[in-house]
């Protein structure tokens, strides 16, 4: 058995006596069947990594280190990291902390999967001198994921203001940066989040259009609001269950937004068993990686949830 199979194994293991203990005063059934979900959780037909971003409030607090996180995913019993460049932005070209990282996530036995990567600038804008200074803002978390052993980067499609100028303007930055990104294996995927990139149609007239095979989506289950007003309240929004329909064709990464859940363990925004039949209908086998995004509950119970309403679901669909 490889060190990081067996790590990994002994993860869920772990997490499964912590959910032992945690629910030592409930019914043994009850305790029994969420340890087999989470020990057997490779009979899945995806994998389940963990979104920093489910971590934002504790990272930003200074509470939580980006060199921790793969200890704490572990301790979900999970096997993938999601990373978020927010949390360690000055670091992108420091070889000895990207190498901390990766021996963090070694001795864990845990697989890093992605960079999600924010203010690097617009490749949606027309303005071909921004757009062109945005496209080699990416390159050092290009270079970055390669180290890491990443399979990708996320990108935003950002700053388009005419929809058809905005299609041209992201085909032209994404087949650049995928260009660039070819030679180190590492795929250029956008996600839905917000503005013309939560419109599923808008999305495939991109993809239809973006020549290299290292290119494409990650589907986010909630991140479908097209526009906010002033007070930050969606005034505008795509439907989410044909946006991710729309999307799937392309993904090489989806990613299981949570936000709220009511007492059957369920999220009270988003039907998980109808997302997943469309990821599973996809032919997707890659992770599906956890993004709990709610304020009802403390972080680490989201993530929880989340990770156990995904067990569920993918038993469901086994």
């Amino acid at each position: 058995m490889k060190r990081r199979d067996f790590v990994t194994k002994t993860a869920y293991a772990t997490a499964a006596l912590s959910l032992l203990g945690s629910y030592g005063c409930k019914k043994s059934g009850k305790k029994e069947a969420l340890s087999n979900q989470i020990v057997k959780e490779e009979a899945l037909f995806f994998k389940i990594s963990l979104a920093q971003w489910s971590l934002h409030r504790t990272l930003f607090a200074n509470k939580m280190d980006t060199l921790d996180f793969a200890a704490k995913s572990r301790s979900f019993g999970l096997e993938g990291l999601e990373y978020v460049n927010a949390f360690f932005k000055d670091k992108a070209k420091d070889m000895s902390y990207l190498k901390e990282m990766n021996l963090r996530a070694d001795s864990e036995g845990q697989q890093n999967v992605l960079i999600m990567i924010d203010g690097e600038g617009e490749l949606a804008n027309t303005n071909n001198k921004e757009r062109i200074k945005a496209i080699e803002n990416h390159y050092k978390w290009v270079e970055a994921a390669h180290f890491l052993g990443c399979h990708a980067i996320r990108v935003n499609l950002a700053g388009g203001i005419d929809k058809n100028e905005a299609v041209k303007a992201s085909i032209n930055s994404l087949n650049i940066l995928s260009e660039f990104a070819k030679g180190s294996g590492i795929n250029i995927l956008v996600e839905n989040h917000g503005g013309f990139s939560s419109d599923g149609k808008w999305m495939t007239n991109v993809f239809s259009q973006v020549k290299n095979k290292n290119c494409g989506t990650l589907p986010d289950f909630g991140n479908f609001c097209i526009e906010r007003n002033n007070e930050g309240v969606c005034v505008e929004a795509y439907d989410k269950y044909l946006g991710t329909k729309e999307l799937l064709p392309y993904a090489k990464a989806v990613s299981a937004k949570s936000y709220d859940f009511n007492e059957k363990g369920e999220d009270t925004n988003i039907d998980y068993l109808r997302m997943m039949k469309m990821v599973k209908a996809s032919g997707y086998t890659g992770f599906v990686g956890i993004e709990y995004e709610g304020n009802t509950f403390a972080e680490d119970e989201g993530i929880e949830l989340t990770r156990d309403l995904l067990i569920r679901v993918g038993k469901q669909l086994a």
